[in-house]
């Protein structure tokens, strides 16, 4: 009988450790018999902060956060910092798969709303190979970091010089922008951003050759012409140099225009990725970054 029962006990304490070795933490490379395990949130319980969201959790209402270093970067739903990956150079793909999703799961694309700082029509999404998807800002896929364990976390922030909290517009945030940016806008295609992320505009009632501009004192209380940029910050936003063309306002100022159609900036854009400006009055437009080239008979404005 004791013998019975010694035998019992040992059975039993084979099948509880059988049981932990297979319910337990996988390997590091989140496999087990041949099968991905799915990507899991980090919680640090001693913080109590919340996890890094998995594919399945809810985004909610994408806003903007201040932070101190960084300057604006874009949060999630529960204030979990969102990054862009700069490797993701093909447009509506992610290059980041495998154990690169482990550490950098994918943002969903679900319930996704743009709440305060964000333009709601830079929103979208990519499809992944498991038919999952991605959110994107500004056509940028949109990541977590598993390491930020609570909301303001931004511990992803330049890890491996590829990894960066979204800026309002999906630019990496904390980096110098360029001179001449571009604006990757679902509605209005690619247009021109100045170095401080701000759409460039035109006004159809200005002429462009020879260029003169109808923006007068009332006018110029609410759109700001744009600064001279050179020939390699046109080359380097992807324009032909000799689409710009600098000439001297009526109060003695230079301003850029492009294809010799002055540019200007809406003051009611208050971040990066406001194209509030767009169409105001039918008269006002983003200006494309493909610009043929002809002293103005072509409009490169960027109609939605």
């Amino acid at each position: 009988m004791k013998r019975n029962s010694r035998n019992a006990l040992l059975a039993a304490g084979a099948a509880l450790l059988t049981l932990t070795a297979v319910t337990g933490c996988g390997s590091g490379d989140g496999a087990q018999n041949g099968t991905r395990a799915a990507a899991q949130p980090v919680v640090n319980a001693s913080s109590g902060g919340s996890a890094a969201p998995a594919e399945t959790a809810s985004t909610g209402e994408v806003s903007v956060h201040a932070d101190n270093s960084l300057g604006d970067i874009v949060v999630d739903g529960k204030g979990m910092t969102v990054y862009v990956y700069a490797k993701d150079t093909k447009p509506g793909a992610s290059n980041c798969e495998g154990q690169c999703a482990a550490q950098w799961p994918p943002v969903p694309a679900g319930d996704a709303k743009a709440a305060a700082g964000v333009n709601q029509e830079l929103l979208g999404s990519v499809t992944r190979p498991d038919g999952s998807r991605q959110l994107t800002l500004a056509g940028r896929p949109l990541y977590y970091y598993a390491k930020d364990t609570k909301p303001g976390d931004v511990a992803g922030q330049g890890v491996k010089g590829v990894w960066y909290a979204s800026a309002p517009d999906g630019w990496k945030a904390g980096v110098k922008r360029p001179a001449l940016g571009v604006l990757n806008d679902p509605k209005l295609g690619k247009v021109l951003q100045d170095k401080d992320g701000r759409t460039l505009y035109l006004f159809t009632k200005d002429e462009p050759w020879p260029m003169k501009t109808a923006c007068g004192a009332t006018c110029l209380q609410k759109w700001t012409p744009t600064a001279p940029v050179s020939a390699a910050d046109a080359t380097a936003a992807g324009l032909e140099p000799k689409a710009l063309f600098t000439f001297t306002t009526p109060n003695g100022t230079s301003q850029e225009a492009f294809n010799c159609w002055p540019g200007y900036t809406f003051k009611g854009d208050s971040r990066p990725g406001d194209t509030n400006g767009e169409n105001v009055g039918g008269v006002w437009f983003g200006i494309k970054q493909e610009i043929v080239v002809d002293h103005g008979r072509t409009v490169p404005a960027a109609k939605g």
